[in-house]
């Protein structure tokens, strides 16, 4: 296959942290260009157990990874990965620069590479699609774009909103242009949320529309029926009633064609159905086996592939309902009362580690010299009577339906949690919520929880994309509107431009996130897992948890 070199600048590759061993940005060479599918090619039908329901099939208005999976096969991004890294090369983009201020990026497209609809990929589509997301209206569609928010800063009429313009300078270079520096480029033009539609299908199936009734929130034709992208796979519809999503090959693909000629994600939202349906060949692929079960299904013959863990699994605290949550002395006393080793221990899978930052060691900003809260009850409760907050009564909200790559175990890890803290006086109201369309609506959008679960499996290798992406502004999960000399802390991290200063600036912010600020706590690194039957091949780990299925083939 040609390979095409990438290009980038020092200044954004050195910003990138190119040496780590996640993967790197700057020069490297597309793995993905070709189109040949080669002897290997197998037909059939690959069918994938899914964890949880998706939200839609817009990808901007997507933040989760059970609705990231299908987008993905979906659509493509103007940056990707190498498979299997977090290396950045080109996707839609055969290459891309900056000027030397890091504020204007040109990428040249490759030619002759068509949406679902018979459109074609220029640069005025691209174009249209950065403008759709800068100028989007509406309160309700605004509050769905988590990823825009927090890359991009705002929309259009806030002053602290990053884009600038976007210009075709001919059908085949986009030039766009921030108004300032950002640390989270090149790699974030990778993220799926920022994966590029076809102008056309948005348009005639009014993708812009997004409602809201109470609680919950609905989408466009575009999002629910119509998604229109230029990925491997062609959107072949989602029947709700048999959970089950169907995509199907796309033969005018511009890289490596699928070698199956549908792949359908069947939502099994139970770990231990999805291990039954495995054994009962019903299903070629699991996601998320439960740790307990990975030598188990090894022994039996089938794959399990390890996935590195570049995640982090946490504790938030909302600090808005009860204002004892507002006085660090709680928090920390949270903090102290959970034995996080013997989590690691009795629920977590191997190779799992306590986490005191709120990102892997392997991401520059890492500091070894952070406050640590080991496990010691009598130290939170002589925290909480230092506080007045004696007889503290919280309610901790944690999702139901869906498995996590930080969170194989919801309802485990919740109660493994709520018992550490009951045993230091914190009396836990526990309140379960279905993933989509209830728990992170509750809490991210709503903030009706003092405490939560969640978690993250990083884009790209950068610190921003970790502790700028929880704690770089106010969000209602945290309830951390007063918290401004965090945000003040992470923005100017985020905005140096010379590596050392910037290495500094995050290591400094992740001391001050446990000694000063604790908007929440840390709680592991968690490697997941993929399980495949015998017979699926060319299925390659992601550890970004971004698997694409092109490559999977079915033998005999």
């Amino acid at each position: 296959m040609r390979a095409t070199r990438m290009r980038a600048t020092r200044l954004v590759a050195a910003g990138a942290v190119a040496a780590l061993m996640i993967g790197a940005a700057g020069c490297a060479e597309s793995d993905r260009d070709g189109g040949d599918e080669g002897s290997s090619a197998s037909g059939g039908t690959f069918i994938f157990a899914g964890a949880g329901d998706p939200k839609n099939f817009d990808p901007i208005f997507n933040d989760d990874g059970e609705s990231f999976r299908p987008i993905r096969q979906i659509y493509d991004t103007l940056v990707t990965h190498k498979p299997g890294t977090a290396e950045l090369v080109g996707g839609l983009a055969e290459s891309w620069e900056n000027d030397p201020s890091g504020k204007v990026w040109t990428f040249k497209l490759r030619q002759g590479v068509k949406f679902h609809d018979g459109t074609p990929l220029d640069a005025a589509a691209v174009c249209a699609n950065f403008d759709r997301w800068y100028n989007m209206k509406g309160e309700a569609a605004q509050s769905q774009m988590i990823y825009y928010t927090d890359v991009f800063g705002g929309f259009a009429g806030n002053p602290d909103a990053l884009y600038d313009n976007c210009k075709a300078q001919d059908p085949s270079t986009a030039v766009l242009t921030l108004k300032r520096y950002k640390g989270a480029f090149p790699g974030a033009f990778a993220l799926t949320a920022f994966s590029i539609a076809s102008p056309e299908a948005m348009k005639k199936y009014d993708a812009n529309t997004v409602t809201q009734n109470g609680d919950s929130f609905s989408y466009s034709a575009f999002a629910n029926e119509h998604p229109t992208g230029t990925g491997a796979f062609v959107f072949g519809g989602w029947n709700k009633s048999t959970g089950e999503i169907t995509l199907n090959k796309n033969p005018d693909f511009w890289g490596d064609k699928a070698k199956v000629d549908k792949m359908i994600i069947k939502i099994i939202k139970d770990e231990n159905t999805r291990k039954q349906e495995l054994r009962a060949g019903t299903v070629q692929a699991i996601d998320f086996p439960a740790p307990a079960d990975r030598k188990a299904l090894a022994g039996e013959g089938y794959k399990v592939l390890d996935r590195p863990a570049f995640n982090i699994l946490y504790l938030g605290i909302n600090q808005k309902n009860n204002p004892k949550l507002k006085d660090f002395r709680v928090r920390q006393a949270i903090a102290y009362a959970l034995n996080r080793a013997q989590l690691v221990q009795t629920k977590g899978p191997g190779g799992a580690k306590v986490a005191d930052q709120f990102l892997p060691d392997t991401v520059v900003g890492y500091a070894g010299d952070v406050q640590k809260y080991e496990y010691d009850v009598n130290k939170a409760k002589q925290l909480l009577s230092e506080a007045g907050a004696t007889g503290l009564t919280l309610n901790f909200y944690y999702p139901t339906e869906v498995s996590r790559p930080y969170m194989p175990n919801p309802q485990e890890i919740f109660t493994v949690l709520a018992n550490d803290l009951q045993a230091a006086g914190i009396k836990v109201n526990g309140v379960p919520r279905p993933w989509n369309g209830g728990f992170k609506d509750d809490v991210q959008q709503f903030g009706k929880h003092d405490l939560h679960m969640l978690g993250w499996t990083g884009d790209y290798n950068d610190p921003g994309n970790f502790v700028g992406t929880f704690f770089g502004r106010a969000k209602a999960e945290f309830g951390d509107d007063a918290m401004t000399d965090m945000f003040d802390a992470i923005g100017k991290a985020d905005a140096t431009v010379d590596p050392a200063g910037k290495k500094a600036a995050f290591e400094q912010v992740n001391r001050d996130l446990a000694a000063k600020w604790l908007p929440a706590v840390p709680i592991w690194h968690a490697p997941p897992a993929l399980a495949t039957a015998k017979n699926v091949e060319g299925l390659v780990p992601s550890p970004l948890t971004a698997e694409e299925f092109n490559t999977v083939s079915l033998t005999k």
